[in-house]
Order: C-alpha cells, then structure tokens, then sequence
C-alpha cells in the first residue's frame, strides 16, 4: 500500500519539472525586475560571454563574468567605487522560459539571497 501512494505522488509530482535552459541565457540584452523590501527595482543591462554592463538609475555598471557552469555565475564590477561594489555577486539562473528566466543572487560567501526576473529585449 505504501508504494501505490508513492507512486501516486511521485507522478503527481513529476508533472511539475522546472525548465532550466540556462545557456540560452548567457548572452542578450534583457531587463531585470527585483523587489526588495517591497519596493520595485528595475535595471537593463547586455551581456557577452565574459561581460555584463547595467543600467540603474541612469548609471552604467560594468561587470566582469566568470561562469561556473551554464545556470550560475559570478560577477565582479570592473570599476568599483566604494566597498560595497568591492564584494563580487554570485548569480544562479532557477528557471526559464522562453523569454525569461528566474534568478537568485548574493554577495559571494553570504547565505541572505534575493530573488528577481530577467526578461530578454532582443
């Protein structure tokens, strides 16, 4: 009897399978929606295989990338101004689809991570 509800739910389940087609991802021009304590975040930014410059707030930010595998990576401001832009960001790509992909990201070695949106321009 144990099995069958196994079984049952097992193919409840398997019907929910996220889709990560991370490598799609890895180059493009997208915009980013990020919420943080409430308030709406929004940045543009265009990425190449080793670069991501960003848009906020009517200021550009440039990023190297170092990409561990297909679905995270790790940024690190090529210009930094102040400490904060110092700590390098690790960014893991959870699912996506065809148009977007949802992500979560942290200062490299801090366990608080946020979540957000990208969805691709062009």
């Amino acid at each position: 009897m144990k099995f069958f509800y196994a079984l049952i739910f097992l193919s409840l389940f398997s019907c929910f399978e996220t889709t990560r087609n991370c490598s799609d991802y890895k180059t493009g021009e997208y915009y980013s929606e990020v919420t943080i304590n409430g308030e709406l975040f929004k940045s543009k930014f265009k990425r190449t295989d080793d670069l991501q410059v960003e848009t906020y707030n009517n200021k550009i930010d440039s990023s190297s990338l170092r990409w561990i595998n297909d679905c995270e990576v790790v940024f690190k401001t090529i210009n930094p101004k102040n400490m904060a832009e110092r700590k390098d960001i690790h960014l893991k790509i959870l699912t996506t689809t065809d148009s977007s992909y949802t992500y979560e990201y942290s200062y490299v070695g801090e366990t608080q991570k946020q979540k957000g949106i990208a969805y691709r321009v062009k």
